[in-house]
């Protein structure tokens, strides 16, 4: 079910400040840039490796309730999956439980979230940028 690793998201508190701190560390800007419905910035991406495995960085304000309150936020690392919906209630069907719902983010890319019956965080995606790669 997994076909293979999608994208990398972390949750912060300065969208602005990470982009900028990562570009520093990474050598290159974002190549991707949203901003939320008050017109701040609300994402940010970037391309990296050898595969250009997507990086990105969400404002925590649209997190699930409770991430990062308190310590650190880890990542919610995504599988590219054909089907989200599928792959979403079989993970529920198997025990685990919704950290975030299946949502569209724009046209080819939706995404969802389990905690799994051990604590750990799995995400699946449909990501149209890993089809593009795998067809090059």
């Amino acid at each position: 079910m997994l076909r293979g690793f999608s994208t990398l998201n972390f949750w912060v508190d300065d969208v602005e400040a990470a982009a900028s701190w990562y570009a520093e560390f990474l050598g290159i800007e974002p190549y991707f840039n949203r901003s939320g419905p008050d017109g701040r910035p609300a994402y940010i991406e970037f391309r990296t490796g050898d595969r250009l495995a997507e990086l990105g960085f969400i404002d925590r304000r649209f997190g699930p309730p409770g991430a990062g309150e308190g310590g650190p936020t880890g990542g919610v690392m995504h599988w590219h999956v054909d089907d989200v919906e599928a792959a979403f209630a079989r993970l529920l069907a198997l025990g685990a439980t919704e950290y975030q719902p299946v949502t569209e983010h724009g046209p080819g890319f939706v995404t969802a979230s389990v905690t799994d019956p051990f604590g750990n965080v799995l995400g699946v995606m449909f990501n149209q940028h890993y089809l593009d790669m795998l067809a090059s």
